[in-house]
């Protein structure tokens, strides 16, 4: 049963791959988060809208609507909003160093944490082989996608009937798979690579939608995971430690992942 929680602040928080725009996104568990936590900055790391998708066909209801308006108002608030566009917002790349009602577009960031580390923020799709050299091969995936989440949606209204919580069959599908799996460990050491290049301390990305907090060959690497598939966000505490948070339901306490790894809700 759902309850209600205290309202958390935080000194960051990092959003990604919510995928506004399509009906896979889960929009109302987002907005259910955004109205009990805050911060003072918020980072937007990527693929918050879906241009792919919204090229082909419109989608955008209320509830899309609701969390854009959510994440504004944070700003007007005093929240510094910061936006990293990904592959699917890539429109957005060609407007980078504007201000647009609040929100800072830039292609990547340095974050420095509380306790003096710095950390690249930055979407990831540049260390995808696929984006970058077989981009066809990218719009042939999502379509395949597409067609698991609208699977997905339909067993996760068979799970509310039943009284569950929300569970991403695409998610333990990926998992599952042999080549996705040695994908993500090559994403996971470009990410590293390029922490290292630029003489930081960690990396904060999303792209992969596969949520993580550890040690990547002697880089801190988070990875914010997504608002499709598992429903995580990153979150810096005042006191410069970091968690993955998953809102697995509206209004319920959040559940810290352990060891980076994503728990599946019951």
């Amino acid at each position: 049963m759902a309850q209600d929680v205290e309202a958390k602040h935080y000194r960051a928080l990092f959003i990604s791959d919510v995928h506004l725009g399509t009906r896979g996104c889960q929009a109302d568990l987002l907005l259910d988060f955004l109205k009990t936590n805050d911060a003072e900055t918020v980072y937007l790391v990527g693929d918050i809208v879906d241009g792919w998708r919204l090229k082909r066909s419109w989608f955008w209801p209320q509830a899309h609507n609701d969390v854009v308006q959510k994440i504004l108002r944070k700003g007007r608030k005093g929240a510094r909003i910061v936006y990293v566009p990904g592959n699917h917002d890539e429109f957005l790349r060609g407007f980078l160093g504007a201000h647009f009602g609040g929100v800072e577009v830039v292609d990547s960031i340095i974050h420095e944490s509380a306790t003096g580390r710095k950390y690249l923020v930055i979407h990831g799709d540049q260390f995808d082989v696929v984006i970058r050299h077989a981009k066809w091969l990218a719009f042939f995936g999502d379509k395949a996608y597409t067609l698991a989440l609208n699977l997905n949606t339909v067993l996760n209204l068979l799970r509310r009937k039943l009284g569950l919580t929300y569970w991403s069959l695409s998610a333990w599908a990926k998992l599952k798979v042999k080549n996705a799996v040695s994908f993500i460990g090559r994403f996971e050491d470009a990410l590293s690579d390029e922490a290292r290049r630029q003489g930081v301390d960690g990396v904060i990305c999303g792209h992969i939608h596969h949520a993580a907090d550890r040690d990547v060959n002697g880089i801190h690497y988070i990875n914010t995971g997504d608002w499709v598939e598992s429903c995580t966000v990153v979150a810096e505490k005042h006191d410069g430690t970091f968690e993955v948070i998953k809102w697995i339901q509206p209004q319920t306490a959040n559940v810290k992942v352990p060891n980076g790894e994503q728990p599946v809700a019951a």
